[in-house]
């Protein structure tokens, strides 16, 4: 059995915790105390990570992180939800912040804030918001936050081949960094053509399959499904991986996905990540 890789949330930022809380809160004089561990029952996935910080202005408090994948319409009760149940079990004040590593579909808004008003109460929560598409790649070496390495492939200015060699060299250069190369490769995967992934650093497919980042863009077909059909959404998520990557997916081969089953369409996102073309991944179908 392949060793899951250690490659969530927690691991990211345990790697330069105060660099990850000063960057997030915008605060240089804010320390990491520790990383809480996982018996608040709220935090379930690999993404949910709460820091207890400390600063001379401001006590202790914990900084709330929640790396999503992409955002989507439910992430501001979330955000409510898990900011309220965080400050009821630690009684500490809470800095939440919501990071999106992906660009959401144009239709849906990013907001920074839960409102809601039902029989003259309202419910308000105000949070960060830190879009990853919106940072400058170069800070990740300036200042530098190595828990943002993995990212570099998204961030603005990443997506060249000369950037992300450069994400590779420093996180070859440290022992402790040395599994986030899959990661890595995996973003990079959206902005360069395979071949290209492959001659610039390692590629472990079968690794990188137990990530939690790597299933949440299985589920996020499954979430589709909910609503439109369980096939009909795992059909959604693979031509959205292929145009993400590809381009333009002909018609035809959109209703051929259409048609097969969700097994078989998780199968083939596996293989629409690995391929280095879109002819590629056609010739993979048909046999």
């Amino acid at each position: 059995m392949v060793k899951a890789a250690d490659i969530g949330g927690k691991r990211l930022i345990s790697l330069a915790p105060d660099a990850w809380v000063q960057w997030v809160t915008q605060h240089p004089d804010v320390v990491a105390k520790e990383i809480l561990g996982s018996e608040f029952q709220w935090i379930s996935r690999e993404t949910d990570v709460l820091v207890k910080a400390y600063s001379a202005n401001h006590g202790d408090f914990l900084v709330l992180n929640e790396l999503q994948l992409r955002y989507t319409k439910y992430m501001p009760l979330r955000m409510r939800a898990y900011t309220a149940l965080a400050q009821e079990r630690y009684k500490l004040p809470i800095y939440p912040v919501l990071i999106n590593i992906l660009p959401p579909p144009p239709t849906l808004t990013v907001v920074n804030s839960y409102e809601q008003e039902f029989m003259g109460l309202r419910a308000i929560q105000d949070y960060r918001v830190i879009n990853l598409w919106e940072i400058d790649a170069e800070i990740v070496f300036r200042q530098p936050i190595p828990s943002l390495l993995p990212f570099v492939p998204v961030l603005r200015g990443g997506n060249e081949a000369s950037v992300i060699r450069q994400a590779v060299k420093v996180l070859r250069a440290d022992i402790q960094m040395n599994q986030l190369e899959s990661l890595l490769a995996f973003f990079a995967s959206f902005v360069l053509d395979t071949p290209l992934v492959q001659q610039i650093m390692r590629w472990d497919m079968a690794v990188l399959q137990e990530s939690p980042w790597y299933q949440q863009i299985l589920t996020e077909g499954e979430q589709i499904g909910l609503q439109q059909g369980l096939q009909q959404g795992a059909a959604r998520q693979l031509i959205r991986v292929l145009q993400k990557r590809f381009g333009e997916v002909p018609p035809a081969l959109q209703a051929r996905l259409e048609s097969e089953s969700v097994e078989q369409l998780e199968s083939l996102i596996d293989n629409a990540i690995a391929v280095s073309s879109l002819e590629e991944f056609i010739q993979i179908l048909s046999n």
